[in-house]
């Protein structure tokens, strides 16, 4: 059984072939933006303030 693989994919399969120099780019891009170094204090203070929600926040009766 053959695995389906879309247009796009083997668009983007062939033309990262073709552009190798792309995959630095966006191994950049995504370092910019999605990579950050994470900081325990700083997750442990967030999830100590972190106020719990109310199960129904338009229940006027259990308030």
């Amino acid at each position: 059984m053959a695995i389906y693989e879309s247009e796009h994919t083997k668009f983007m399969r062939e033309w990262l072939q073709q552009h190798p120099e792309e995959l630095k780019v966006q191994q950049t891009g995504r370092a910019l933006w999605w990579d950050k170094p994470q900081d325990l204090d700083t997750q442990r203070r967030n999830a100590e303030a972190r106020v719990a929600t109310k199960p129904y926040a338009y229940d006027v009766d259990h308030g």
